[in-house]
C-alpha cells in the first residue's frame, strides 16, 4: 500500500534525481523487479533519502507517473495557445480542428513522453489500489471545452454542454483512431489523418452554428 507517512519536500535536485532513476529503472526492469536500492544508487542519494522524500516504491511509481502525465497536459495546453485561437470565421473552424488534431496526434500522442506514460501505466497496473489515479485526469478535456465555450460565445459554435462537446470531440476523432489502429500517433501512421478530418467534420455537422 502507498504510503501515508509525512514526507520530505527536500531538495527540488535530489527529488529530480530519484523520480528520473526510478522512471529509467521501472521501464528498463519493470516494477518487481526494480529495488529502491537500485533507484538509489542510480540517482547517487541514500536508500533512507529515498524513503524520506517518498515513502515506498508504490509512491515513486505514482509520482513518476504524474510527473510524465503533467509535461504531456503542458503539451497540450502548449497546443491549445498555438492552434485554438479565435478564427474570425466560422468557415475557418474546420481547418483550425483538423490543425489543432495533428498537432495533438504527432506532438503528443507521437511523443516520447506518451510512450513511457503507456508503459509506466502498465507497469503501475496491479500494484497501486485501484489501478492508481489518472495521471492525465480530466485536465485536457476540461482546457478543449473552455475552447469551445469561448468559440460559442463568439456565435461560431451552439455548444449548450461545452465538456461533453469537448469529450464528443475526443471521441470522434482521437478514439476512433485509437479503437482501428491501436494508435492515433499521426507522424507514424498515414491512415490517421483522414479519420481525424472526418471526425472534425462530423463534429462541426453537430455543433456548427446556424
Amino acid at each position: 500500500m502507498p504510503t501515508t507517512k509525512t514526507l520530505r519536500e527536500g531538495s527540488t535536485r535530489k527529488r529530480a534525481a530519484i523520480l528520473s532513476a526510478a522512471r529509467e529503472l521501472f521501464l528498463a526492469d519493470g516494477f518487481d523487479r526494480t529495488s529502491v536500492d537500485a533507484i538509489a544508487g542510480r540517482a547517487e542519494v541514500s536508500k533512507r533519502t529515498v524513503y524520506d522524500y517518498f515513502g515506498d516504491k508504490q509512491t515513486l511509481l505514482q509520482a513518476a507517473v504524474d510527473t510524465v502525465g503533467q509535461s504531456l497536459i503542458t503539451t497540450i495546453r502548449r497546443i491549445l495557445d498555438d492552434t485554438l485561437t479565435d478564427p474570425t470565421e466560422a468557415a475557418d473552424l474546420e481547418d483550425v480542428l483538423v490543425t489543432f488534431s495533428m498537432r495533438i496526434a504527432t506532438d503528443m500522442l507521437g511523443s516520447a513522453e506518451y510512450a513511457t506514460l503507456q508503459r509506466l501505466v502498465r507497469a503501475r497496473s496491479g500494484h497501486l489500489p485501484g489501478g492508481g489515479e489518472n495521471a492525465m485526469a480530466d485536465t485536457p478535456d476540461e482546457a478543449l471545452a473552455e475552447r469551445f465555450a469561448a468559440f460559442a460565445e463568439a456565435g461560431l459554435l451552439d455548444v449548450p454542454d461545452a465538456r461533453l462537446a469537448a469529450d464528443q470531440f475526443i471521441a470522434l476523432t482521437f478514439n476512433v483512431a485509437l479503437n482501428r489502429f491501436g494508435s492515433a500517433n499521426a507522424a507514424e501512421d498515414a491512415r490517421v489523418r483522414p479519420l481525424l478530418v472526418e471526425g472534425v467534420r462530423t463534429f462541426l455537422r453537430a455543433y456548427r452554428a446556424a
